[in-house]
């Protein structure tokens, strides 16, 4: 059986960018984005100074994340191993792009699907070499067959001292290099300096590390820019259906302590409110594909595999319960909502808690692979359905007032702990990379203030003081608002911060 891979040789890589060159021209890449390229470090100080080449492009790994994440099956493993895709099938929802280590991954902006070196496969199919290995100057690409011992740059991977990037993602890379400098395959290791790069300005799609930070060691001379690729709309799904959860398994509640003939604000009211932030839920991620007109292909091309898809399963299941739900209220069945509850509760609590699994197949943002996002995902959804409560309260009599207050509070106590223990704790390079964005640099306000302040502070207060003066309703109801505001505010750190760590 044919597995391909690449050997690149650092030693003999003169950074010409012939290879970038010869696979844009090759694949029509647009300007701006890339399949390859060479990234430059330079170690040592002034007069004795080194600068070191480095080709970074897809690694074809035997266990690629990216294909287990897509949700439609448009990046897929070819027979002789090489990690292809297929434009016909992408979606472009850029869950690829937070599953690979490397940077590899990018959004074509003419076809708005997702791109990559796939190897020149079709160059390959016709027993020809990849450009990048015909145009090279110095042969320092080139191609092995892993699985036959006797392909010669397989032994030579076998006889030489090589290097894989990111072993620690259990990836698998098929990507060897031979007499690369350590720095330049770990992007915590280098650093952007202050006065920039040769022959690119640096921009806000260049991430770095800290070049004051630890473990820093060479400094970046050039590489490529990587956009964000999830932003305020993912941030705002996570705060949507932890309402829409929230709601339900409150209501749930309830009527498990006998306020199921409550009908208006128990059977109908949570169903509503559910439905409306479970649309909102829909429209976000919708509108956060780059081909949002292919959504259906979740279902016709699905992955099974990908907890995109196993996400929208749990999103129907549970807008068919609210469904259920509402006609229960409204034709005032108490044994229809006591039947009812059970399944209520547990898909809200799964619909508040897939993404710890999604977030768990984006294998290059290690600050998603904390055990602490589903517990924490699911105190979240208790906070947003004691707050959706208290709000509700204002305009109609609830059958609990105190138990939906001691529900919030419940529900913020719990937040707090998590997040002070994710926040707190220790991690690998990556995750402290990302906690130190999101407390003590560029996103350290929107923690603290949106977060910690409104979020968690504010409403445990404000509840304290309700509960123990009973100050009545707009007191829960303020704390309520102040809740989902700040959880947006932590969402959206935690959402940047986790991308905000170089992985190239």
């Amino acid at each position: 059986m044919t597995r391909l891979g690449f050997l690149l040789d650092s030693e003999s890589c003169i950074g010409c960018h012939a290879c970038t060159v010869a696979c844009k021209a090759e694949h029509d890449v647009p300007l701006g984005v890339n399949r390859t390229w060479v990234k430059y470090i330079e170690t040592g100080t002034f007069p004795d100074v080194n600068r070191h080449f480095s080709v970074m492009r897809c690694n074809h790994c035997d266990d690629a994340p990216c294909i287990s994440i897509c949700p439609t099956n448009a990046l897929f493993r070819a027979d002789n191993g090489v990690v292809d895709f297929d434009d016909d099938n992408c979606i472009g929802c850029k869950g690829c792009m937070n599953a690979c280590p490397y940077d590899a991954i990018y959004i074509n902006p003419v076809t708005n699907t997702a791109n990559k070196c796939n190897f020149c496969n079709h160059r390959i199919e016709q027993g020809l070499e990849p450009s990048c290995v015909v145009v090279c100057p110095t042969h320092a690409i080139k191609v092995a067959d892993l699985d036959n011992p006797a392909d010669v740059t397989t032994e030579l991977i076998a006889r030489s001292d090589t290097a894989v990037r990111a072993p620690e993602q259990n990836t698998r890379p098929k990507v060897h290099y031979r007499g690369a400098d350590a720095a330049s395959l770990d992007p915590l290791r280098t650093a952007i300096a202050d006065d920039g790069m040769i022959w690119a300005d640096t921009t806000a799609q260049h991430p770095t590390a800290d070049l004051g930070g630890d473990g820093v060691e060479a400094r970046t001379a050039y590489t490529t820019a990587h956009q964000m690729t999830w932003k305020a709309k993912v941030s705002s799904y996570l705060v949507t259906k932890a309402v829409a959860a929230g709601m339900m398994m409150v209501a749930a509640l309830l009527v498990l302590l006998g306020h199921g003939g409550e009908q208006a604000v128990v059977g109908v009211a949570p169903a509503v409110t559910a439905g409306v932030f479970l649309a909102l839920t829909g429209v976000l991620l919708v509108g956060d594909l780059r081909q949002p007109a292919r959504f259906y292909y979740l279902i016709t091309r699905a992955n099974r595999r990908s907890w995109l898809v196993k996400g929208a399963v749990v999103l129907g299941a549970f807008a068919a319960v609210s469904a259920a739900w509402f006609i229960a209220g409204v034709v005032g069945s108490v044994g229809a909502l006591q039947g009812l509850a059970a399944p209520a509760a547990l898909l809200g609590l799964a619909t508040a808690g897939y993404t710890a699994f999604l977030f768990a197949q984006c294998e290059g943002r290690d600050l998603w692979q904390s055990p602490l996002v589903l517990p924490t995902l699911l105190a979240q959804a208790v906070v947003a359905g004691g707050a959706g409560y208290a709000v509700m309260e204002l305009a109609a009599d609830g059958p609990d007032p105190v138990a939906v207050q001691w529900v919030l509070l419940a529900g913020v106590l719990a937040t707090a702990a998590l997040v002070g223990a994710e926040v707190f704790g220790r991690g690998t390079p990556h995750v402290e990379a990302a906690v130190a964005a999101m407390t003590r640099s560029r996103y350290a306000r929107q923690f603290w203030l949106g977060g910690v302040g409104l979020g968690l502070a504010a409403p445990a207060v404000l509840v304290a003081i309700s509960l123990a003066a009973d100050a009545g309703s707009w007191l829960a109801a303020v704390a309520g608002i102040s809740a989902v505001v700040g959880m947006w505010c932590y969402e959206d750190s935690f959402v940047r911060a986790g991308q905000s760590v170089p992985l190239s």
